[in-house]
C-alpha cells in the first residue's frame, strides 16, 4: 500500500529508455510522497535487471521470469499486473506510452476500474479541491497531457480510484542515475500464482521489428524546418544543411501536415521531445506546441524572416532573413571554414 509502481519494458534483456525515464521521474515523485518506488519486470532471463534499475532509486523489484513471457503478449502481462496491483494496492502506476503500454495500460485499468490518462507529457504531485462537495484531496498525481490536437494542455486528476494510472511519452522526461550504488530488494515472484496455463494460449511464432531509420531523439544536433520552408522542395535545404554538419532533420507539425516531412520527424507536444546540444530552427514560428518539444535544447538558433516570431524569445541566436538565402550561406561558410 502507498507505493508507486513502474512497469518495465524489456527488449533482449535490456530495459528500454522510456522505462528508465519513468524510474527517474518515479523516484522524485516517490520521494515527494514519502513512499517506495517499485518496478515490475516480466520476461525471460532477467537475472541482470536489478543491476540496470537499482541505480535509478528502485526500492523493490518484482521479477516474473518465464520464457513464455518474452516476447510480450497481452494476456499474461495483464494478468500479472492486475493480480500484483490487487495484492500491493499501489497509489500510482506508470508505464510508457508505447505500443506495449497502449495495449497493456487500458487492459489493467479496466480490470481494476481505476481509470487511465494516456500520452502524458508531465507528472506532478499536488492537491485538488472539489468545491461542490466541499472536499480537498491531498497529494494527487497531476497527469498532464496535450488535448484538442495540442491546442491546450489538460491537467487530469483521479481523486477516488486507485491506482492512479498514466502512460507517458518516451523522451519527455530525463533519464538520470539517482545513486550508482543504490541497492533495493528483489522479489522473485512465482509466475504460476499469477498466470494460468490457458493465458499462454497465444504464442508468437515469428517476430520482426524494423528499426527506424530516423533517430531524432538521441541526435546531438537537429536542423528543424517549419511551414516557412515554403514547400517540400524548399524543405530539402534542411536536409542539405544537416548532411553538411552531421545533424538529424526535424520538423514542426505545420511542416508535417503540409507534406514537407515524414511524421517520424515531427517535434512537439504531438510528436517527439528532443534535448539536443544544438537546435537550428528554420522557418518555424514557435507555437507553444512546438516549443514544448525542444525548449530544453542546450543552444537554439532561430532563422526566420519574422523578427517577432515567438521562437525568437527563447533562442540563443536569431538570424532574421529568408531561409532560402540564409541556409545556403551557412552551408557555404561552414564548408569554407571546415577545410
Amino acid at each position: 500500500m502507498n507505493n508507486l509502481f513502474v512497469y518495465l519494458e524489456i527488449e533482449n534483456g535490456k530495459v528500454e529508455d522510456v522505462s528508465l525515464e519513468l524510474l527517474t521521474k518515479g523516484r522524485s515523485l516517490a520521494t515527494r510522497l514519502n513512499c517506495r518506488l517499485e518496478a515490475v519486470a516480466a520476461g525471460n532471463c532477467l537475472s541482470a535487471i536489478g543491476e540496470q534499475v537499482f541505480p535509478y532509486g528502485v526500492d523493490v523489484l518484482h521479477v516474473f521470469d518465464d520464457r513464455r513471457l518474452e516476447p510480450y503478449t497481452s494476456l499474461p502481462h495483464t494478468k500479472i499486473l492486475v493480480e500484483l496491483f490487487r495484492r500491493e494496492q499501489p497509489q500510482i502506476a506508470l508505464m510508457g506510452a508505447t505500443s506495449i503500454g497502449r495495449d497493456l495500460g487500458p487492459r489493467v485499468s479496466s480490470a481494476l476500474f481505476s481509470g487511465l490518462t494516456a500520452d502524458c507529457t508531465s507528472l506532478e504531485i499536488g492537491d485538488h479541491e472539489e468545491k461542490k462537495e466541499g472536499k480537498t484531496y491531498k497529494d494527487l498525481l497531476y497527469q498532464i497531457r496535450p488535448a484538442f490536437g495540442g491546442n491546450i494542455v489538460a491537467t487530469i486528476v483521479n481523486p477516488d480510484n486507485r491506482p492512479q494510472m498514466a502512460t507517458v511519452r518516451e523522451g519527455v522526461m530525463k533519464k538520470e542515475i539517482f545513486d550508482a550504488s543504490y541497492k533495493g530488494e528483489t522479489k522473485i515472484c512465482k509466475v504460476s500464482e499469477f498466470v494460468s496455463g490457458e493465458d499462454f494460449a497465444v504464442a508468437i511464432i515469428d517476430r520482426h521489428i524494423e528499426q527506424s531509420k530516423i533517430n531524432i531523439k538521441s541526435s546531438p544536433i537537429i536542423v528543424a524546418g517549419g511551414y516557412g520552408m515554403g514547400s517540400k522542395e524548399g524543405f530539402e535545404l534542411c536536409h542539405k544543411l544537416a548532411d553538411i554538419i552531421g545533424a538529424e532533420v526535424g520538423a514542426s507539425r505545420a511542416a508535417v501536415d503540409a507534406g514537407f516531412a515524414e511524421h517520424e520527424r515531427q517535434i512537439g507536444q504531438t510528436g517527439v521531445t528532443v534535448h539536443p546540444k544544438l537546435y537550428i530552427a528554420c522557418g518555424i514560428s514557435g507555437q507553444i506546441q512546438h516549443v514544448a518539444g525542444m525548449q530544453d535544447s542546450s543552444l537554439i538558433i532561430s532563422i526566420n524572416s519574422d523578427k517577432n516570431a515567438p521562437l525568437n524569445t527563447i533562442a540563443d541566436y536569431v538570424i532574421t532573413g529568408d531561409v532560402e538565402k540564409v541556409i545556403p550561406k551557412m552551408i557555404h561558410y561552414y564548408k569554407k571554414n571546415s577545410k
